[in-house]
Formats: C-alpha cells, sequence, structure tokens
C-alpha cells in the first residue's frame, strides 16, 4: 500500500508539470512570435509530457488491479480463517441440505462422531429450515445440548446457505428448572363426608378419619409439598411443578384410593380435586384451583380437574354421583327464581337482580329445553310453564313441533285444552325483548339448546339442569340450579314447584308431564333413583298424575319397533360393551335408537351400550350405562356429554370411522381407569 501511495505522488507531480509546460508554452506563442521556436519546445514537453502520463495512467491501472486482487485474496483468506474459527459452531450447506464444508468448533462440540461431509443436514439433528432462515431461528437439541440454529443464504452462483447454532444449553435449563420449581394449588375435598360421619358409629368415624389422614401422607410422599387441612373434609396441598406433573401422568391414583376406602362395608370415600397452576402466582393459582373444583363437584364428584392450555382436563368419574339431595340449595334457589319471576315474593334479590330497570319483573318468559326434545326436556318445560302462567301474563314453551321425542306428550297437553302452551323458535324469537325471561331445562349447553339466536339475544338468562357441568357452559346467567345428583330436569322442577308452595300451583296434566320426564331418565324408576325421586313422584301422584295416561306416552309405532328390533339385532361386544348401528333412516330413528340402547343393557357382561345411526351426513350416537361405565367421559372424548349413565355425540364423519373413534375411546378409557 506505500509504493502505490508514491506512485499516486509521483502521478499528481506529473500532470502539475504537463499543466504548467503547456500553459507558459501557450503565453510565449502569443506574446513573442519571434520566440516561436522556444514555445514550439514547451508544447513539445507538454506533448511529451501528456504521453508520459497516459503511460503512467497505464501503469497504475494495472497495478491498482493487482493490488486490488491480492487485497481480495487477502480477504478471502480472512473469511475462510474467520468461518474455521468462528466463536460458534457453524456449517455450510447446498440446497439438498447437504453439508459442504463445517468449522473446527461444529466438529468438537456438535458432531464428532464422524466426518459430516456429504450428509443430510436432517440425519443428525432435527431442525425445519423454514424456521432456522427466520430471524428467531430453531430451537434444537444435539447430544443433550440446547441450540438455536439460524441459517443465511449466499449470493454465490452454488447458492449454498451458512447455518450457525448459538448455545443456549444454559438458559434453556434454567428456564426449565424456573418452570420445574412453579408452585400450584391443590384443592381436595372429600364429597361424602358429612354422609360417612352422620351414619356411622365412633369407631368407624375415627377409621375413617385416619385412613383421610394415611391417604394424604401417600399423596404427599416423595415430595416437597406442603398440606394444609382447612377443614374437617377439605386439604389445601401446595406442591411443584416436577411433581404435580407426576401425579398428572399417574391420572391422581388418589382418587382409587380413596374409593378402597369403606365405611362399614357399605359407603365408600370419594374425593374431588380442583388444580390450580396455570397461574402467576399463588392467588391466580388458588382461583383456578376452585374453579376447577366447582366444575369437579358440578360433574358430580369423583374426579380432578386440572386447566392445561386454557382448557380443562378430568381425571377419574367412574363413581355414580351421590344423591345428596341438597334440599337448602334447591329450596334458595326456587326462592330466587320466584323474586326474579315477581320481585317482592321474598325478602331480597340483591344477589341476583342490581338494576332498576327489571324492579317490577318480567312480563314473559320463555322455556326451552334441548335440540330434539325429549320426554324430560319438554316435560320439566310443561310442568314449570304451566305453574310460571299463574304469576306472569304470559309464558311459553320453545319447541320444535316437527322434530322432537315428545309428540305424544304435546299432543296430549293441546288436546286437553290447554291452548298456546307450545311455540317455535321463530315465534320465541319475535317476542324476545328486554321484558322476558329465558329459562333453560335439561342442558346448559349452548350448542344444544332448541334455539341458538333467542341464547345469544336474551340478556336474561337461568338454566335448571341435572347434567354434569361442562367447561363452556350457557353464559351469562343470573341464576341457575345444576344438580347431577337429581335424577332427571322434571325431578328438579318438580322440587322447585313444591317449595312454591301456595304462591302457584299445576293441574294434573302438567303433573303427568312431569311424571312422564322422571319415568324416561330413570328407566321406570330404576336407574339413578333416590329418595328425593320416590318423593317427588310421589307428590305428582298427590297432585293426580295418572301414571296409565302417563305410560301411554312411552307408546311406539309398529315401524318404530321394528327397526329398535333391527337395531338389537346387529349389535356386537367390544370390550364389555355392546355396539350397534341403525342402517337407513326414517321419522323416528332416535327414539328407536335411544330405546334399543336402554335395552342392550340387559345383556349379559354388557357395562355400557353405544347405538349410532347417520343423519343428515352426521353419525349420532346415544350412549347408555348401568353405572359401571362413565359413558359421559366417552362421549366427551368425542366431543358430545352428558352423565355418568346416559350420554350422546354426534360426529361429522362416516359411520366405519365413527366406529373406530368410538373404538379408540372405549380403550382410552378402559386404560385410564384399570384398577
Amino acid at each position: 500500500m506505500k509504493s502505490n501511495n508514491s506512485f499516486q505522488v509521483l502521478l499528481y507531480l506529473t500532470i502539475a508539470v504537463v499543466a504548467l509546460s503547456s500553459v507558459i508554452g501557450a503565453l510565449m506563442l502569443h506574446s513573442m512570435p519571434e520566440r516561436s521556436d522556444s514555445g514550439s519546445v514547451l508544447i513539445l514537453v507538454s506533448c511529451t509530457g501528456i504521453m508520459l502520463l497516459l503511460l503512467e495512467a497505464f501503469v497504475f491501472r494495472n497495478q491498482n488491479k493487482k493490488q486490488i486482487a491480492r487485497t481480495a485474496t487477502q480477504i478471502s483468506n480472512t473469511e475462510r480463517d474467520s468461518l474455521l474459527h468462528f466463536p460458534a459452531p457453524c456449517i455450510i450447506i447446498d440446497t439438498d441440505n447437504t453439508v459442504v464444508w463445517y468449522n473446527k468448533l461444529f466438529e468438537r462440540q456438535v458432531y464428532s462422531e464422524e466426518e459430516a461431509y456429504g450428509l443430510p443436514l436432517t440425519e443428525f439433528v432435527n431442525i425445519d429450515m423454514d424456521e432456522a432462515f427466520t430471524s428467531r431461528g430453531c430451537q434444537v437439541c444435539i447430544s443433550k445440548r440446547y441450540y438455536v440454529a439460524k441459517a443465511v443464504h449466499t449470493d454465490s452462483e452454488n447458492e449454498l446457505s451458512m447455518v450457525y447454532f448459538n448455545d443456549v444449553t444454559d438458559y434453556t435449563e434454567l428456564r426449565y428448572d424456573a418452570y420445574q420449581s412453579h408452585n400450584s394449588v391443590i384443592i381436595i375435598v372429600i364429597d361424602n363426608f358429612s354422609d360417612l360421619m352422620s351414619n356411622s358409629r365412633e369407631s368407624e368415624k375415627a377409621h375413617v378419619v385416619v385412613e383421610i389422614e394415611k391417604l394424604m401422607e401417600r399423596f404427599l410422599e416423595g415430595t416437597t409439598a406442603i398440606a394444609k387441612k382447612v377443614s374437617n373434609d377439605k386439604f389445601y396441598v401446595f406442591m411443584e411443578e416436577r411433581y404435580l406433573s407426576k401425579k398428572i401422568e399417574n391420572r391422581f391414583k388418589i382418587l382409587q384410593e380413596a374409593r378402597e376406602i369403606r365405611v362399614g362395608g357399605r359407603t365408600n370415600v370419594t374425593l374431588s380435586i380442583g388444580v390450580g397452576r396455570e397461574g402467576k402466582g399463588l392467588e391466580e393459582c388458588e382461583k383456578l384451583a376452585k374453579q376447577a373444583l366447582e366444575l369437579c363437584q358440578g360433574r358430580g364428584g369423583d374426579q380432578a380437574a386440572v386447566r392445561e392450555n386454557g382448557e380443562f382436563r378430568f381425571f377419574g368419574g367412574v363413581s355414580n354421583a351421590a344423591d345428596n339431595n341438597n334440599r337448602v340449595k334447591i329450596r334458595i334457589f326456587a326462592e330466587t327464581l320466584l323474586e326474579i319471576i315477581r320481585p317482592g315474593s321474598v325478602e331480597s334479590l340483591s344477589n341476583f337482580r342490581t338494576d332498576d330497570e327489571n324492579v317490577q319483573g318480567f312480563r314473559r318468559v320463555l322455556i326451552m329445553g334441548h335440540r330434539f326434545g325429549d320426554l324430560d326436556s319438554i316435560g320439566s318445560a310443561t310442568g314449570l310453564c304451566c305453574a310460571i302462567r299463574k304469576i306472569v301474563p304470559e309464558c311459553y314453551v320453545v319447541v320444535n313441533k316437527e322434530q322432537n321425542l315428545a309428540d305424544t306428550l304435546i299432543k296430549y297437553i293441546e288436546d286437553h285444552e290447554i291452548a298456546n302452551y307450545y311455540i317455535t323458535p321463530e315465534d320465541g324469537y319475535d317476542r324476545l325483548d328486554g321484558d322476558t325471561l329465558v329459562i333453560v331445562v335439561d342442558t346448559h349447553n349452548p350448542a344444544l339448546v332448541e334455539s341458538k339466536e333467542i341464547i345469544s339475544f336474551a340478556k336474561n338468562i337461568v338454566v335448571i339442569d341435572h347434567h354434569r357441568r361442562m367447561v363452556n357452559g350457557i353464559e351469562p346467567l343470573i341464576a341457575s340450579c345444576l344438580e347431577p345428583g337429581a335424577s332427571s330436569a322434571s325431578e328438579l322442577v318438580t322440587e322447585i314447584i313444591e317449595y312454591w308452595g301456595d304462591r302457584t300451583s299445576i293441574n294434573v296434566h302438567a303433573a303427568e308431564a312431569l311424571m312422564a320426564g322422571i319415568m324416561l331418565d330413570t328407566k321406570n324408576f330404576v336407574m339413578k333413583t333416590g329418595v328425593t325421586t320416590f318423593e317427588t313422584a310421589a307428590y305428582l301422584k298427590k297432585l293426580g298424575a295418572d301414571t296409565v295416561a302417563v305410560k301411554k306416552m312411552f307408546a311406539n309405532s309398529i315401524e318404530t319397533y321394528h327397526v329398535k328390533s333391527a337395531i338389537i339385532n346387529s349389535a356386537h361386544v367390544y370390550r364389555k360393551c355392546a355396539i350397534a348401528c341403525a342402517e337407513g333412516t326414517f321419522s323416528n330413528i332416535r327414539i328407536a335408537s335411544s330405546q334399543a340402547a336402554d335395552e342392550l343393557l340387559g345383556i349379559t357382561g354388557v357395562n355400557a351400550s353405544f347405538v349410532m345411526y347417520e343423519q343428515n351426513g352426521t353419525v349420532n350416537i346415544s350412549a347408555r350405562s348401568m353405572g359401571a361405565c362413565n359413558v359421559q367421559v366417552i362421549m366427551e372424548a368425542l366431543g358430545g356429554g352428558g352423565h355418568l349413565t346416559m350420554a350422546a355425540a354426534q360426529l361429522k364423519t362416516t359411520v366405519p370411522a365413527a366406529r373406530e373413534m368410538l373404538n379408540e375411546a372405549i380403550d382410552d378409557y378402559i386404560r385410564n381407569n384399570t384398577k
């Protein structure tokens, strides 16, 4: 570079001499014509200088090219040495992701088994190249080390790319350790503690208390968790994620161990467990745990609920919901509902209604159940409508008369001079305004209601349901009564009307509608019947309900009977589950399939039955059990729901595909609940 600078100085001096000589020569020729020889000499000198200048420029250009070539070579060598000694592992790959070059650090830290030349990059590292070319890169794990791989294209004709690996092992392990150390809140409640204590001898009570304490000790064994007993039937547990994840993998074995604790050889202990693990702090985790616990208890108890990625996972739930006969809760709801409809009938409604606009109550009430309403859905709505009509000017049951499973009940009510009970969903929507209360019975799933439009635009909604609580129920509500321990929605409505006493009344035919709903869901007082079930039936009988008239509502046509028989004949048993499929379709296929599912439970060795049929491109599945198998869990795995002994699902697929999906759901259920 020094010689190059000297050459440039010489060139500049030559240019200056030539220019000066040319100027002097020109002036002499102009001022002294007699000295033309001297001017000519100067001009000759100038021309010679110009020739020398051109020669020097040519020589300079050649020397500059050589200097640039030498510098380029030096830069190329520097780049190669820099890549070779780059402070991070790096490689160069071609368009086929084949390794064509790598540096020493890559050889020492990443791939030291053998030469990587010519090997596909994906052979020794699982990398997403599309993500690697982004600004954030792609995280990979190689030989128990964690790297962020980033790739860049080159402008060469060979279209090579360079990938370098930034070691983030320390950061990843630190972040993982922080996650594993995150504390979660677990709330454990004994579902039937009061019943166990009230009906047991002192020695049995002491035995139960000791066994529960031992159960909690085993649950905490091998962990650093701590537990606090806040009441006789409730425990708070604070546990790190590293131990909680193992409890989840074992599907909360404590649920099964609790069931093995028996009192007097007749009653076993069940637990409800709510887990809060996604909160930023203990306070938020406690709120999530309470929410999960509420869902567990709303679904009948004997299960655990964990929220993961914004959704709840449930474990357990293999026992029948206890007939807790929570009369206090239902009585409070009955008074609340009456106050909502007719303010002033009870002392206060401050917890449910705070706006002055509705202080005078509602002028109109719309009652509806689920789509394709059955005797329980429409029967409970009919009985409630009859009682409320004595309180408000307008009250109707919203039902699609063309698509329901209780056509005989609707005709029976209308034939006995009880007009204008039932209106279509369209008429109900037209009557909907700010002075209308909507009551939903026998479901709290917004996707299954008779009219989604009414639910979407209604501002005041009340729910009465006996199904196990689902995660995404109808919201918002001004009041709700969700009692999975009840046999049917008709049973709940009957209790509510009974608590209203002389403030309202129902006629004989409405009482028979309620009786039909109870008989349907209890399979004629066989399934899921408790003391309250028979007491409500006795109350309806006292009101004049005729069981013979009710039995006629269950009558089927000869066509329905033939289809039901064909469905039963097509059944096969898979892992103690009877599975049948209806071929073709006809108007009463829903009735036939549900009745066939009930009768399949009479087969020896069958714990559950599933009947599927295709209608309008959707495969419908009716599921039933005697309590030994929780069909709700199986149907929830297919996107459906229900409760332990009765559930359903709808699948947008073909019957063979639905059968395969059902088999997989049954396999998962048995695998997860095998003792």
